[in-house]
């Protein structure tokens, strides 16, 4: 059966990136690097492309050179089960140059966009309740990182 792989193309960061990443999830490791030859463009030696893995998920980051650039049109979405996986992640990702956007979206030092986002949330929007998910989702677009105890409170009504 075919697969589907996310494939993140950078100018010369991908072993950073990678390792940037490896850090900050629990769980990753790296499957495989290969190295530039002889008559690349890039110096012989040097780190084409690493294949790596984040959660049981492949990626592989290649180093392709200053014509390529990430857009927000396409993130990396990661359910958290907990504030704490949260604020880590927000943390660690948004370091180093990483920038804030909204709703749980942010940019990090490499210019990938990410989606740091409660499990919960998806419940709260998706309520029978029109009054409910209204209010949630008031809420989420006044914030940057997603806060649980205000959505919460958002959704039942307390704030």
């Amino acid at each position: 059966m075919p697969t589907i792989t996310t494939f993140l193309t950078f100018d010369n960061q991908a072993d950073e990136a990678v390792r940037h990443y490896l850090s900050v999830f629990e769980t990753g490791k790296i499957l495989n690097t290969m190295h530039y030859g002889e008559g690349a463009p890039a110096p012989k030696g040097s780190v084409l492309s690493l294949t790596f893995e984040l959660f049981g998920q492949t990626f592989i980051a290649l180093n392709g050179g200053s014509t390529f650039t990430f857009s927000q049109g396409i993130s990396l979405f990661v359910s958290c089960d907990s504030q704490e996986q949260i604020d880590r992640y927000w943390s660690k990702l948004t370091e180093g140059g990483g920038k804030e956007i909204q709703c749980g979206w942010l940019v990090d030092r490499f210019g990938v966009s990410w989606q740091i986002i409660p499990k919960v949330l998806g419940e709260m929007m998706g309520d029978k309740d029109p009054a409910r998910a209204g209010r949630t989702m008031r809420a989420m677009m006044q914030m940057k990182k997603l806060d649980i105890a205000g959505l919460r409170r958002a959704y039942d009504g307390e704030i």
